[in-house]
């Protein structure tokens, strides 16, 4: 790779100073690994003309040259001769070749500079887009990422992002289209194909399989396709891994010409039928399999911001620790990019459902033919991937687009572009998934939150109170509770010496571009709130104790908020955080740190969110309200158990109840059910002080507790004792790499954190009622250590902690 200045030419390339680069790969990429840039090193990437190229050895004959993206405004050469113009970084390019003589070849790719092409006269916009400095992106078919200042790193992908390939063929393979769909009844499900294949062809079948068991159907040659389709009695389905097991089948065709027979691998697909349940209009809720879903999860972003590129490996990874926290569904918004196919084989075989954008996002962006038709050779490649993926839930048209023409100012006829509601939606028609024109959409204005999918920030950015969860009447929340969430020290650039207000802490804030305030400012907002207490004060005088309640509170909002919307009751479909992980070290959106550790926060989102749950909620004069929650496919048959504390460690009174809670469903009891009189558990009457300070919720079954929470009458508590009597004890697990610690307390201990370096508990950030020991395992990471485990446990609500070690 080597960089140039804006309209540098071909003929200039052996004058450039020439950089080792990987491929898939960018610019801030190379320059990263050859030590060049870092995030302290500004540079203005779209300002650049950056060049790559290779030299490669070829033999005579036909092949095809591949170019699965292009960042952004992109010309090659092949040996001198101009073979592709693209301004598309989401198209891909196949250029049929026919190599002759020189076995040496040599290919070369420019992407220009932005900044000269965003510098064009063009229409103005009809509403201006606060998050970006640059209005005139909308013409350009690029990534959001690294242009939007007030909270996107300042690193835009510029180059070869997604692979760059050579393929010989013997055998002409074209386009291949595979479906699978669920009968109504689900008594049948059917695996339909279409494949361009090679005219020498003479025989292919279409073969399904599971555990082994074959099924399989000969293809015909129809309309210069082969076509045919497997179906197959009582399926077993796909269900996400909250509600069931995500079924999947392997496909493949199997072929063959007169001289050779080949297998061609289709991929996984599985059986499920998704809806979208509008009911009277303002409900929003999808049903898969014909059952009601609660989506929760995040919105995804890239693992690598730099490259946009991880392996398949890390991918898995960070899908299956949002599954361990209880999420069943990623967004992937229109501010983001197209992700690749393993990101998809993880969704599919986690069980987490996908909310997909296309890649608009907030712009007034242009409906001209020339703009349109790119925007549709993009559109069909990305379904033509999509086609047959049983995660695939939801397919939406942009993000925020509505809502940003509307919080502007435009006509209400400018809410609704044709090309997200009435092109888009013709194109996607036939996969059969719901589509929605934007991400906020319904209602007297797009983003009213009792009328559809909604962008919710009435908890949190707007600074509204917990009940407003409830009160605005949250239809689905398509991005919500964004908080600069802190992670544990070695998310943080610079780790623990790093204060808040330090600069290096600030530039790394997200914000509003242009605002007056920051998401530090909005979680501090919770702390004063929850623990009512001066959060600026506090920064000043005991910083680490002001790091510890942001900790705490961000996932307590997180977690009440989300009980709220799980209740029988609500009429919530779903919420999705803005952000899983963050772009780059520091308080972040992401409930997961750059590094892929998880945050306090995922932990207080892992107990609320799981498949089996408990939860109160404070109902007024009401009292108390009990929530069980049972995802599962079966019914669940358990004790509810309540103990009241007050004074540390005092009991103060218990009581229980058998329950059954429905395959897929929620109860909600009143918790004076469970004691023989009245109590005002929820000290709504206040005839004197509360009867207790804590009361501790279990969910017991089959002996064994499987949900806890808690509650706090008077409000949570912030006061310190000097010692609730933490103690732990670490043994090794026989035959690997792994340990348990054992955590124990006299008193009541809040938000019992776990410190051990190299190592990462299974639980953090988690209560324990008077008497209460947790078992946890402890997981080596990266840096973890064999034969040698030492750590500290803190309470939020004592002076004296504990230090352990295993020698």
């Amino acid at each position: 790779m080597a960089q140039a200045p804006a309209g540098s030419a071909l003929d200039q390339i052996d004058s450039f100073a020439w950089l080792p680069a990987q491929v898939p790969g960018t610019a801030a990429g190379a320059l990263r690994a050859a030590k060049l840039w870092d995030w302290d090193r500004h540079r203005r990437f779209d300002d650049e003309d950056f060049w790559w190229r290779i030299r490669f050895a070829a033999e005579p004959g036909s092949a095809v040259l591949g170019f699965d993206g292009l960042a952004t405004l992109a010309d090659v050469w092949l040996d001198g001769q101009h073979i592709l113009a693209s301004a598309d970084m989401f198209l891909a390019h196949e250029i049929p070749l026919e190599f002759r003589g020189a076995a040496e070849h040599e290919l070369v790719i420019r992407c220009r500079a932005l900044t000269p092409e965003l510098a064009i006269k063009r229409p103005r916009p009809r509403w201006r887009v606060p998050m970006l400095e640059q209005q005139q992106l909308r013409w350009i078919r690029t990534t959001l990422l690294g242009r939007t200042p007030g909270w996107s790193p300042p690193c835009p992908p510029v180059g070869p992002w997604r692979p760059v390939w050579i393929e010989y063929r013997t055998l002409h393979i074209g386009a291949i289209d595979v479906g699978a769909a669920l009968a109504e009844m689900h008594d049948f499900g059917e695996v339909a194909v279409a494949a361009e294949l090679d005219a020498r062809i003479r025989r292919a079948v279409l073969v399904v399989e599971r555990d082994g068991r074959r099924h399989e159907s000969a293809l015909a040659l129809r309309e210069g396709r082969w076509r045919g389709s497997v179906r197959i009695a009582n399926p077993e389905l796909w269900w996400p891994h909250t509600h069931g097991e995500p079924a999947l089948y392997a496909t493949r065709i199997e072929a063959a010409t007169d001289e050779r027979e080949l297998g061609m691998e289709l991929g996984n697909t599985g059986f499920r039928r998704i809806e979208l349940d509008r009911g009277s209009g303002a409900d929003f809720r999808l049903r898969v399999n014909g059952v009601p879903i609660f989506c929760r999860g995040a919105c995804w972003t890239p693992l690598d911001v730099v490259t946009l590129g991880a392996t398949p490996e890390a991918c898995h990874a960070a899908i299956a620790q949002a599954r361990a926290a209880g999420m069943n569904m990623l967004r992937v918004g229109g501010t983001m990019v197209y992700e690749d196919d393993a990101f998809h084989d993880a969704l599919d075989e986690h069980g987490i459902l996908l909310w997909q954008d296309f890649m608009f996002a907030n712009m007034d962006y242009p409906e001209d033919e020339t703009f349109v038709a790119v925007v549709l050779a993009e559109i069909d490649q990305q379904l033509a991937r999509w086609r047959a993926r049983p995660s695939l839930a939801l397919l939406c048209g942009n993000s925020e687009g509505s809502q940003q023409a509307a919080m502007s100012g435009a006509p209400r006829e400018r809410w609704a572009p044709a090309l997200f509601d009435e092109i888009l939606p013709a194109r996607v028609r036939a996969l059969g998934v719901p589509y929605l024109p934007s991400s906020t959409c319904g209602g007297a204005f797009p983003h009213a939150a009792s009328a559809g999918p909604t962008s919710y920030y009435g908890v949190g950015a707007y600074l509204r109170p917990l009940e407003d969860a409830r009160r605005a009447e949250v239809r689905f929340a398509s991005e919500c509770l964004a908080f600069a969430n802190i992670p544990f020290d070695g998310g943080l650039p610079g780790g623990a010496a790093l204060r808040v207000h330090h600069a290096a802490w600030k530039a790394r804030s997200p914000r509003d571009l242009g605002a007056g305030w920051d998401f530090d400012d909005v979680r501090d907002h919770y702390v004063r709130r929850l623990f009512n207490i001066d959060p600026a004060g506090l920064r000043v005088s005991d910083h680490e104790r002001y790091l510890a309640l942001g900790r705490a509170a961000t996932g307590e909002v997180m977690a009440q908020t989300f009980a709220e919307w799980r209740r029988a009751r609500s009429p919530t479909g779903g919420g999705l955080i803005w952000f899983l992980r963050d772009l780059w070290p520091g308080a972040g959106w992401g409930v997961v740190d750059a590094h892929g550790d998880s945050k306090p926060c995922w932990y207080a989102l892992r107990r609320a969110l799981a498949p089996i749950a408990i939860a109160l909620s404070d109902e007024g004069v009401n009292g108390l309200a009990v929530h069980v929650f049972n995802d599962a496919p079966l019914p669940l048959a358990a004790r509810v158990e309540l103990e009241l504390y007050r004074s540390g460690d005092l009991p103060a009174g218990s009581g229980a109840a058998d329950v059954r809670v429905p395959a897929h469903g929620a109860i909600e009891l009143a918790a004076t059910d469970l004691f023989e009189g009245f109590l005002d558990l929820s000290w709504a009457y206040r005839f004197g002080p509360p009867i207790a300070d804590v009361v501790h919720a279990k969910l017991v079954a089959a002996g064994k507790p499987v949900a806890e929470t808690f509650w706090f009458p008077a409000g949570l508590p912030v006061t310190r004792s000097y010692d609730v009597g933490l103690s732990a004890a670490v043994v090794a697990q026989d035959g690997c790499e792994e340990y348990q610690l054992t955590v124990s307390t006299r008193a009541f201990a809040r938000s019992v954190t776990i410190d051990v370096p190299g190592f990462a508990a299974e639980d953090n950030g988690f209560h324990l009622a008077p008497g209460q020991s947790r078992t946890l395992a402890l997981r080596a990471t990266g840096s973890g250590g064999r034969g040698r485990v030492h750590g500290a446990i803190t309470a939020l609500n004592a002076e004296r902690g504990v230090r352990f070690a295993l020698a």
